[in-house]
């Protein structure tokens, strides 16, 4: 596929090479302190957990006992439970997609793929709003049957009911999408006037996002794309699209009203530079 001119040789060989470490997922634990009934060995150490109660701490996500000085040793290679994830929506992204054994959450590929099968032409497509009531209808779906969720049009004829419950999905997620660590990076990189500089700080940005967060943008960029194509139908355009994602993807670490709205504009451009230039980004 012939790139652009003008990019620079940085984005040019990311364009061109796989990086395929990037999909090696790692998790840290979510230890909380436990209070062990009956006698308890440290799973790290394999030493006695001494003590009547708050003797360790248990990874709320794979079940891992360890004591607590032991936790702070313990490598990154949670495998959550499916047993203890108790919902779709408002549950971290990495451990659904290693609890799911997927590369992205699968309320992302099934809405995306619902979408595009009947609602890339739909005016408004994702500026319009669904029934919040329906909306909430498919997050209870997701939460209760997962991937045998049923959101065809027999149940949803209005595709916007789809595409709210998607924007819910990424509003909820307790880590967005584009990371509290990374949020500063990316508005610092919207910043740059330069266009080739500022698509590589980009670029330099996006290799610092976890594996499942980073699939998961690539995947909804080149399904944005599509509906920039379709925009003689729809009226969306990758600015409108922004607009529209840039605060549901990204959200500023602290809670802060005044850095949100200042914020915005840059949000909305990180979000249209990645739609523009998703094949090249990504």
């Amino acid at each position: 596929q012939a790139l652009p001119p003008g990019i620079s040789s940085l984005v040019r060989r990311a364009a061109l090479t796989h990086n395929d470490n990037h999909f090696n997922y790692e998790k840290t634990h979510n230890f909380k302190v436990h209070t062990f009934r009956g006698p308890h060995w440290c799973e790290y150490c394999a030493n006695f957990m001494w003590g009547l109660i708050a003797q360790g701490v248990r990874c709320s996500d794979c079940g891992l006992n360890v004591h607590k000085q032991c936790s702070k040793h313990v490598p990154n290679d949670c495998q959550p439970d499916l047993k203890r994830i108790k919902k779709v929506y408002c549950c971290d992204l990495t451990t659904l997609v290693k609890a799911h054994n997927t590369q992205r959450p699968m309320v992302v590929d099934i809405c995306i793929r619902e979408i595009e099968a009947r609602g890339l032409k739909s005016e408004g497509l994702y500026r319009v709003s669904g029934f919040t009531e329906h909306i909430e209808d498919v997050k209870m779906a997701f939460d209760r049957d997962g991937e045998k969720a049923d959101i065809s049009a027999n149940i949803y004829p209005d595709i916007n009911i789809i595409t709210g419950a998607l924007k819910l999905y990424f509003r909820d997620l307790p880590i967005p999408v584009i990371t509290y660590d990374t949020y500063s990076k990316f508005i610092e990189a919207a910043k740059i006037s330069n266009a080739d500089e500022r698509l590589e700080a980009v670029h330099e940005v996006l290799m610092l996002l976890p594996p499942a967060h980073y699939e998961t943008l690539r995947y909804l960029m080149i399904h944005l794309k599509k509906v920039t194509m379709n925009e003689k139908d729809n009226f969306m355009n990758a600015e409108n699209l922004g607009i529209v994602f840039g605060p549901t993807l990204m959200r500023p670490p602290e809670d802060s009203t005044l850095t949100t709205l200042h914020d915005m504009r840059y949000q909305k451009l990180i979000v249209q530079i990645l739609i523009e230039n998703e094949d090249v980004l990504f």
